[in-house]
């Protein structure tokens, strides 16, 4: 009898974790809490979307969303996966930033998932990541956003016929005070991780959570990730995700599309299902890291 491998779809293994957090410790924003409505939904809604396609799902929900909890949970999922598995990441709520300090510019920012009780650097998922096994598949879906320098100078957008929506942008004075108040902690964080992966002299990839489009920087070194990664974010750089009653409008619309599994075709056409749906305020970006070519070909959510 053949040997099976984890390769082979009958055998695969499928992890996912879903994050969502309607609100943050102010103790760890410098009084700021970060109410929203919808990402708990979000992180419920996504899991029973990995439930139904046969994976192992964690679900933490705002007091249980903190970093320990978050890592030890990638981590986990990477010492269990291997070529062939699949991994599911989602993540619904704040986003913000903090000054990079590894990198070459003095202005660089690192954008982060603002979790229960402290940011998560991008740096730090881009590190968790990278230390899956080489085959393994990992989807992440940031429904969150990231505003660069030309976000912060623009107005809000917003249709004058309906209610302006709850942006999961974290306000620029909170995440100055944030940083402020717990400045030694983040730069430690950052150096940490450049050590880690050996890469104190070399400028870390801050645009994986910010709207992961095409950056030089980060292609160049994209090549030392042995799994294959699609992610999907909420919005462009320029863009804010809006938070939603039931729902964030990017999963509202992963949802409508997906249509309980009724959906035929693969990631691309997915991506551009969902955008094409959402408007032009918020556009989803699609990024690849590794060998995802095939990955990319597939129908979503395939373990």
């Amino acid at each position: 009898m053949a040997k099976t491998t984890s390769s082979s779809r009958s055998t695969a293994k499928g992890l996912s974790l879903h994050i969502g957090l309607n609100a943050v410790s102010p103790a760890a924003y410098g009084g700021w809490s970060g109410e929203l409505a919808a990402c708990e939904f979000d992180a419920k809604d996504m899991a029973a979307i990995a439930t139904s396609r046969g994976m192992k799902s964690t679900v933490l929900l705002t007091k249980k969303g903190t970093r320990a909890q978050a890592l030890a949970a990638m981590r986990k999922a990477a010492k269990q996966l291997r070529k062939g598995d699949f991994f599911f990441l989602t993540y619904s709520g704040h986003g913000g930033q903090v000054p990079d300090v590894t990198g070459e510019e003095a202005d660089k920012q690192d954008e982060t998932w603002c979790l229960y009780d402290g940011q998560l650097i991008d740096d730090e998922l881009y590190f968790e990541l990278s230390r899956f096994a080489a085959g393994v598949r990992i989807l992440v879906f940031s429904d969150s956003c990231h505003s660069g320098t030309v976000t912060r100078n623009m107005p809000p957008q917003f249709d004058a016929l309906k209610p302006v929506g709850r942006s999961k942008m974290m306000p620029i004075s909170v995440g100055l005070r944030t940083y402020r108040e717990h400045q030694a902690f983040y730069n430690k964080l950052q150096q940490d991780v450049a050590k880690a992966a050996g890469k104190a002299s070399v400028v870390d990839p801050d645009s994986v959570l910010a709207q992961l489009a095409v950056n030089p920087r980060l292609t160049a070194i994209a090549k030392d990730f042995k799994a294959s990664v699609i992610l999907i974010s909420g919005c462009q750089d320029n863009q804010t995700s809006m938070d939603g009653e039931h729902n964030g409008a990017f999963t509202e619309q992963v949802l409508k599309v997906w249509n309980h599994g009724t959906y035929r075709g693969n990631y691309a056409k997915f991506h551009a299902a969902v955008r094409a749906a959402l408007p032009a305020s918020q556009s989803p970006n699609l990024f690849t890291l590794g060998a995802a070519g095939r990955f990319v070909r597939q129908q979503p959510f395939t373990v």
